[in-house]
């Protein structure tokens, strides 16, 4: 006998609709930095760990090699990082970011997350958002 789910208690369906929810909520307010939500995300990790490799990044993030290379190209064509050769070894790239992308701008980007956050879940308690970040790490 076959189960039958409705799309409405789809979890893949649900997923993907908060997903759309969240991703509208933080692309709007990455447009005013001419970043794209994905371009934010990697800004982050470097903040986080100035000098990682794209690959490194890309392993953090869960992001393919091409993808991450594209981010990257992008991020450098606009002036936020650069790549710099490794001291100890000249074939490897590291990541970092420029002047452009200082503290402050990057403090601006991480209020940005914040406030994505904050309208994505604004109907939840602070008990069902906790719950739910845990339930979806535990799934990733």
């Amino acid at each position: 006998m076959t189960t039958r789910i409705t799309y409405t208690d789809c979890i893949v369906f649900l997923l993907a609709k908060a997903n759309q929810k969240a991703q509208k909520n933080l692309k709007k307010r990455m447009k005013a930095f001419g970043l794209t939500t994905v371009q934010g995300l990697v800004l982050g990790a470097i903040y986080e760990e100035n000098g990682m490799t794209a690959s490194e990044i890309g392993n953090r993030l869960v992001l393919d090699n091409a993808t991450i290379s594209g981010v990257l190209d992008r991020l450098m064509d606009g002036g936020w990082i650069v790549k710099k050769s490794d001291d100890n070894d000249r074939r490897v790239q590291r990541i970092f970011l420029t002047d452009q992308s200082n503290t402050k701008l990057v403090d601006e980007l991480f209020q940005v997350r914040s406030d994505a956050n904050e309208e994505t879940m604004n109907n939840l308690s602070l008990e069902e958002r906790v719950l739910l970040k845990r339930l979806l790490r535990d799934l990733k």
